[in-house]
């Protein structure tokens, strides 16, 4: 198991960080039984939805095996007529059983006869794909959901890990770092984003979780991408929601993971890193699209730097017993004065909307980034076709969600 899917599956020990990937599909199948053993037959031919951990060896690092599709896999819930604010409500609840990947990397949650599904008139069905996070970041998991769905595109092979020899990766990563340094001084690269101070929304022990999603068109989002988009109206709302409550959002923004890429892509399940960018709230809109564009920007041509890449390779040669020992020294409880930003955004384009459920299409996927002990309130943006949803994850004993959802939904341009 590469570095990064390693430190996942054992900081999933610390802090739950199961994914829950969220389809809704255009309709009720006439038999439920034969939809859901279509994607029994799909997992079955799908060598890595077959994936468990095994870790056995204190002194190595944790290993794929294949293993069987299990029944336990498959979960039909009773939810006729129920409606698309009490499935999602429904949905939040599900964190609370979090995989065990040395048993079962993902599990599918099936909600039929679900009523109210933006776009929808009659009764739908909602899927949920629960991945274990060693087994893949936003990406790949959206990418297994896929394969699982219907999609036909390959999923991209993951090589076996590089271990390399440490102290010789380390004396390189050092001397690439010195070149970085340089580079930012002599104006090259633009300088890291320094951290912010904390906000009310990142304070207090993790309570009850609310989630909301508010599904819109992709012109709904101003800027160039829709990541940008989104990370514009986030500002406006989250703006006016800490705005009244006295704090300070001069220095206001936002965690938003963004992919590694290159060749340590082929390598490791999990390939990205978490960025800080600005939100910028006093700017207009154009000119705050703009600046948050240019630091997302300046984040990648950092990561592009030799540093980056032979920081990683360095990683990835670490021992076992030393990242075990660095896991083990996480304290939950710790809290800081500063952060990365305020509020997480989990931007990720799950594709065409190509995928079915016992026949019926897909109208929405949608996608709930796990709440941490400093991070009260994170943002999902999910793309399928031409549909974009905005969802919202809440500790709802930090964050009034209905007020917040109100300012969101007014800088949306949509209803609640």
């Amino acid at each position: 198991m590469a570095a990064p899917d390693a430190q996942m599956f054992l900081m999933s020990t610390k802090v739950a960080n199961d994914q829950f990937l969220v389809f809704a599909f255009g309709g009720l199948p006439l038999d439920l039984a034969a939809a859901v053993d279509e994607l029994r037959y799909r997992a079955r031919a799908c060598a890595e939805l077959r994936l468990r951990v095994v870790d056995d060896r204190s002194w190595r690092y944790p290993r794929w095996e294949p293993g069987e599709i299990t029944p336990e896999q498959f979960s039909i819930h009773d939810s006729v007529g129920q409606d698309w604010q009490g499935c999602l409500d429904r949905v939040s609840r599900l964190a609370d059983d979090q995989l065990d990947a040395s048993r079962l990397c993902w599990r599918v949650h099936v909600f039929p006869g679900i009523h109210g599904i933006p776009g929808l008139a009659a009764a739908g069905s909602v899927v949920v794909v629960q991945v274990a996070h060693a087994l893949g970041d936003g990406t790949r998991s959206a990418a297994l959901a896929g394969a699982l769905l219907g999609r036909s595109t390959p999923l991209p092979p993951v090589g076996l890990p590089d271990r390399g020899l440490l102290p010789w990766r380390a004396a390189h990563a050092a001397l690439a770092h010195r070149r970085l340094v340089r580079d930012t001084a002599a104006g090259s690269l633009a300088p890291p984003i320094p951290p912010r101070p904390a906000s009310v929304i990142n304070s207090g022990a993790r309570g009850a979780a609310a989630v909301r999603t508010l599904a819109v068109g992709r012109d709904a989002l101003p800027g160039p991408t829709v990541t940008v988009g989104a990370l514009v109206v986030i500002s406006d709302a989250l703006a006016g929601y800490l705005g009244e409550r006295g704090e300070d959002i001069g220095r206001l923004g936002a965690e938003v993971p963004i992919s590694t890429g290159g060749a340590r892509m082929m390598q490791a399940h999990n390939n990205f890193r978490n960025v800080g960018v600005g939100l910028y709230p006093e700017l207009s809109r154009i000119e705050r699209a703009q600046r948050i564009a240019a630091d997302l920007k300046a984040h990648r041509r950092r990561g592009e730097h030799p540093a980056m890449r032979s920081s990683a390779v360095a990683f990835a040669s670490v021992p076992a017993w030393f990242l075990r020992w660095g896991v083990s020294m996480f304290d939950p409880a710790v809290r800081s004065a500063t952060v990365t930003g305020h509020t997480v955004v989990s931007s990720v384009d799950r594709g065409p909307a190509d995928l079915f459920f016992g026949g019926y299409p897909v109208l929405l996927t949608a996608g709930y980034p796990a709440l941490s002990p400093m991070m009260g309130l994170t943002h999902g943006v999910h793309g399928i076709g031409g549909t974009v949803a905005l969802s919202v994850h809440a500790d709802s004993t930090v964050v009034d969600l209905d007020d917040y959802i109100a300012r969101l939904s007014d800088a949306l341009g949509c209803q609640p």
